[in-house]
């Protein structure tokens, strides 16, 4: 047919292709309820083939409909995950031509009360979710149902995999762990041994991070041990009390990446053994009780995030899909920052707990 008399398929022309209905096919390319995965996944393939473009009326009505979605974030750790929610707030207040009803809730920390909150929101009418898994393979069938119910669901600073997620949104965790290894790799010289202390390994998020630590370190530090990571499931007390059992081993440590925002337990008791300075520390994230370590050098670097900014880009991934049917990348990995004291000072307007900048910026 020549392109002056063709007509561009639509929706009936979809629904005719793969024998269902139209009402069906417009779940689908809509991301609305009702609808499986399997055959959303047909019908977006069939309207990719067919060049389906939308009518722009209906994407007018779609663009004015009331949105829910719900953002479930755990309370600790609080330097983390408050700038995270405020950068979520802040890209749904910027939202132009849809109405948002956001709905906050949260749980005692990750892997903790995170599943009850899913299963509640199981019976909801939700379009869309943010969450952070803690534990993938706990959290990961409850994502499925929600899912297929027809939530649109986006991770964020952790990921699980195979849950049918959207997409997941974090620092690239892995490369942090690398970064980690070759500031202690330079940093120390003598032959030692180093240790990672992090939240709950069963979280993608730090396994990650130590993997990317032990497969850098093992490249290019031979001369440094690697000890057992130690896990503080961000309780501060049990981080705490795991810290000063390992400054009673002898030798100590050279060196500990601290791949947590759970990071003042650890300083403490390292402070309170008066070593804090002698063993080379690199921590994760910024927040104001870190910067007269850093500025006096008791801190060799901390790797920051950028919540606010996973946040914000978490937000847009998941109302760019549900009001244009913008299908993202299945992971976007940030570039996580290196913060010295050579450069602290470009960071201050971090510790407010939202970069205005960072977010006008990203």
């Amino acid at each position: 047919m020549e392109d002056g008399g063709s007509k561009p398929a639509g929706i009936k022309e979809i629904a005719d292709a793969l024998g269902i209905s139209i009402a069906t096919v417009d779940r689908a390319l809509h991301a609305r309820t009702g609808v499986s995965p399997r055959t959303r996944a047909r019908v977006l393939k069939m309207a990719e083939k067919l060049a389906y473009k939308p009518n722009i009326a209906a994407r007018s009505l779609k663009l004015n409909r009331r949105l829910r979605i719900a953002v479930h974030l755990p309370r600790e750790i609080r330097s983390f995950f408050d700038p995270l929610r405020a950068g979520v707030k802040a890209a749904a207040e910027a939202t132009i031509g849809a109405t948002v009803d956001l709905d906050f809730r949260t749980h005692p920390r990750l892997g903790e009360g995170d599943a009850e909150l899913m299963e509640a929101d199981a019976t909801r009418k939700l379009d869309g979710l943010i969450v952070t898994p803690g534990d993938p393979a706990r959290i990961g069938p409850l994502l499925q149902r929600l899912t297929e119910r027809g939530t649109a669901v986006v991770c964020v600073a952790s990921d699980a995999p195979r849950s049918n997620r959207l997409a997941a949104i974090s620092v690239d965790s892995s490369v942090s762990g690398g970064i980690a290894a070759e500031l202690l790799a330079r940093s120390i010289q003598r032959p030692g041994a180093v240790v990672a202390i992090t939240g709950d390994l069963r979280t993608l998020d730090h396994s990650e991070k130590l993997r990317g630590f032990a497969a850098t370190l093992a490249t290019i530090a031979p001369h440094l041990a690697l000890l057992p990571a130690i896990e503080g499931h961000e309780r501060p007390k049990e981080a705490y009390e795991a810290t000063l059992a390992l400054l009673a081993r002898k030798p100590c440590p050279s060196g500990i990446y601290i791949s947590t925002a759970n990071s003042l337990p650890v300083l403490r008791a390292l402070e309170e053994r008066h070593l804090l300075g002698e063993i080379q520390v690199v921590t994760t994230d910024l927040f104001p009780e870190l910067v007269p370590l850093i500025e006096a050098g008791r801190i060799l670097a901390t790797l920051y995030q950028r919540p606010a900014t996973q946040g914000k880009v978490a937000f847009e991934t998941l109302i760019s899909f549900l009001t244009k049917g913008v299908k993202p990348p299945s992971t976007l990995k940030l570039a996580p920052h290196i913060v010295l004291r050579s450069n602290l000072s470009l960071f201050a307007n971090r510790l407010s707990g939202l970069d205005e900048t960072e977010i006008a910026a990203s």
